[in-house]
Parts: C-alpha cells; structure tokens; sequence
C-alpha cells in the first residue's frame, strides 16, 4: 500500500479553512483552535476532503501538539497528493514531501 509523509504548518483560529503552497510548504489555515485536538482533527477531515481519502487514511506523526506537523497518508502515491493538492490551490509546487 502506497504510503507517503507531508510537512504541513497550521495556522489555527484563521478567519476560513484554506491551503497555500508556498515555497515547498504546505500551508493550512484553519478555523479551529488549537484547543483539545479540534484544529488537528478539522486538519485531518479538510486534507481527507481535498484528498479523496477516508480520514483514517491520514495520521499525524509528529507535532500532534504543535504548529508544524508531518502527516502519514495511505493510500496515494506522493505524484497524486502532489497533483490533487496543486489543483486545489491553483500553484504549482517543487516539492512538498
């Protein structure tokens, strides 16, 4: 099974939810807050949206307490998460993974 690990910055208690590759960094602006896990767990459904991907595909590794976190996501090839998260956005990305 195709597994492949994402670094992701969190910015909680933003006025929407949004994604921005900006610089390699996958950038995610939620309105959550970073209070008893509700910004990781509005992280994990919003990725598993623009992913296609059940949420129990995607697992945080490291900074489950913190704003820069690494994402394990099963299921897709680094090629396709690459791709799907560009179309979200609208950029283009030299590398995320």
């Amino acid at each position: 099974m195709e597994e492949c690990i994402i670094t992701v910055k969190v910015i909680p208690r933003s006025s929407k939810n949004s994604v921005q590759l900006e610089n390699g960094i996958l950038r995610v602006h939620l309105n959550a807050p970073p209070v008893d896990g509700k910004a990781n767990k509005a992280l994990v459904e919003l990725l598993a949206e623009i992913l296609h991907v059940p949420k129990s595909s995607i697992e945080i590794v490291r900074g489950e307490k913190g704003r820069n976190k690494q994402l394990k996501i099963t299921g897709l090839h680094e090629s396709s998460i690459k791709q799907l998260l560009e179309e979200y956005t609208g950029t283009r990305s030299s590398g995320i993974m």
